[in-house]
Parts: structure tokens; C-alpha cells; sequence
């Protein structure tokens, strides 16, 4: 994401989170299916000023990304074991 992050505009923003499709479909193809569902979401700090736009970005973005992906492929994840199940 800081390679789309990167980008001047949101464009070339879209290309390059295409590129990431295409190089990861084959090996992560449940996790990229999530990520198009939430595309339109994604890109949302280029509707900002560019001079902002560095501060919109962070880390706690990246996680709570990361979190939402983690949901979405492992559903058991708030049941570690059987018994807190």
C-alpha cells in the first residue's frame, strides 16, 4: 500500500493496485477478492490536497487494513481455542 500511497494522482494510484492483483491473484486470490470489494475505499485520501495527504497516511491505517483482511480469511480468529469457544 505505501507504493499506491506513493503515486501523484489517483490513476496511476489504480495502476499500480492493479499490478498488485495481477502479481499476487494466483497465490492470495481469497485476499484480493476482499481488497476489490473494498477498492473504491481504498484510494480515499486522494480526494485531499496533496499536502495533506502525508499526514492522512499511517500506520494505524496499514493495521486496521491488515485486521479486515485477517477477519475476513480466518472468521475463528476472536475464538483461538475450542474452549473460549
Amino acid at each position: 500500500f505505501k507504493q499506491v500511497h506513493k503515486q501523484s494522482s489517483l490513476k496511476e494510484a489504480e495502476t499500480v493496485l492493479h499490478a498488485f492483483y495481477d502479481k499476487y491473484d494466483s497465490k492470495y486470490s481469497s485476499m484480493i477478492k476482499n481488497l476489490q470489494k473494498i477498492e473504491e475505499d481504498l484510494p480515499v485520501f486522494y480526494q485531499y490536497p496533496k499536502q495533506i495527504r502525508p499526514s492522512i497516511y499511517s500506520t494505524n491505517m496499514i493495521e486496521s487494513i491488515n485486521n479486515m483482511i485477517k477477519r475476513k480469511t480466518k472468521p475463528k480468529s476472536e475464538f483461538p481455542t475450542e474452549e473460549s469457544l
